[in-house]
């Protein structure tokens, strides 16, 4: 059996304009999984990324640790696959097309606006993307240049499948991804309605591990969401 590890990239700059950056503390959440796979002696045979800043970044600094303590790290490979859905699109385009034809939508929207500044926003921010996420999963909204939860759903599932599918016993596999990714994954895994993927994406922490034990036709997981090299509360986050 092979042994997959999904990590969520570590804390970005969520609400700034370039978003698609770590934080500092986002910075510090990778260099202690860095450390922290050191100590437990962890290896790999293959480590993957999406193409996101923020994704690739998590994986360049956790494995400047072991460049660092002189370890082997295997080639980072990019893939898009593994990038997150496309909420800047959602955001952008979807979400002020549902505001025009829905009441109560349009209402979660004036809240978040009223309270973008406010200490509060992050709540008044779930309300509203969780809306439009519900309306994005089941399709019942589709904008032109928006990647559906179909076509989603269809990438992330080929990627796993084919590294579940490559062969070789015991191999021991890394991705750097984001929390919708994680959320679908876990979903598959478990053979949960469609809706539970981004249920499950809502308690994904930043930088956690979800462990994933694999073979060509089976999938088991293993742990979710755990975040045993973050063990300064500073360093857990959710957003």
């Amino acid at each position: 059996m092979g042994y997959l590890v999904l990590v969520r990239h570590g804390q970005a700059r969520t609400f700034e304009q370039d978003s698609d950056r770590l934080s500092d503390l986002g910075e510090d959440q990778a260099r202690a999984l860095g450390r922290f796979w050191l100590s437990q002696s962890e290896s790999f045979d293959e480590i993957y990324s999406g193409t996101l800043v923020r994704q690739r970044r998590t994986a360049e600094i956790t494995g400047d640790c072991y460049s660092t303590a002189g370890r082997s790290w295997p080639k980072l490979i990019h893939t898009p696959e593994f990038n997150e859905y496309d909420s800047v699109g959602i955001l952008d385009k979807m979400m002020p097309a549902l505001a025009e034809s829905d009441l109560e939508f349009r209402k979660l929207v004036l809240e978040f606006e009223k309270n973008r500044s406010s200490p509060d926003r992050n709540r008044y921010f779930q309300h509203m993307f969780e809306a439009v996420t519900t309306a994005w999963i089941k399709g019942e909204f589709l904008v032109d240049g928006v990647e559906s939860w179909q076509e989603f759903s269809s990438r992330v599932r080929g990627a796993l499948k084919r590294i579940a599918g490559a062969g070789g016993a015991g191999r021991r596999v890394a991705v750097f991804t984001s929390g919708g990714v994680i959320g679908l994954a876990v979903q598959t895994v478990l053979g949960s309605p469609d809706n539970k993927a981004l249920e499950i994406n809502w308690r994904v922490k930043n930088c956690s591990l979800t462990e994933i034990i694999f073979g060509r036709d089976r999938y088991s997981l293993d742990s979710f969401n755990t975040i045993p090299h973050l063990d300064d509360p500073r360093l857990r986050t959710f957003r």
